[in-house]
């Protein structure tokens, strides 16, 4: 358990992920959108193009394209610049665990 707040993204366990709809404190029940398409966190220093997967940075609480030792957690469905702060994400992937 740990704080997340509104808009950054959580996996529970290691095949859930879910984005937090409003600020949840840790060990409280809260709502996290866990389908459809998302804004989220991304590392800055990346460029993502439309159809990348991408995958959950837990340590600095961001979506990149690092597959080892990462989970997939969604689809980019829209380019994102380096730099930029944010992507736009469709939840889910048809594979779950990097290579």
């Amino acid at each position: 358990g740990a704080d997340v707040a509104s808009g950054v993204g959580y996996l529970f366990g290691t095949a859930l992920f879910g984005v937090a709809a409003e600020d949840v404190a840790s060990g409280v029940v809260g709502p996290f959108i866990n389908s459809g398409i998302v804004t989220i966190g991304k590392t800055s220093a990346l460029a993502i193009a439309i159809g990348d997967v991408l995958y959950w940075d837990a340590t600095n609480k961001v979506v990149n394209k690092t597959t080892s030792g990462q989970r997939a957690v969604g689809i980019a469905v829209s380019a994102a610049d380096n730099p930029s702060s944010t992507v736009e994400m469709r939840i889910g992937v048809n594979s779950l665990v990097g290579t």
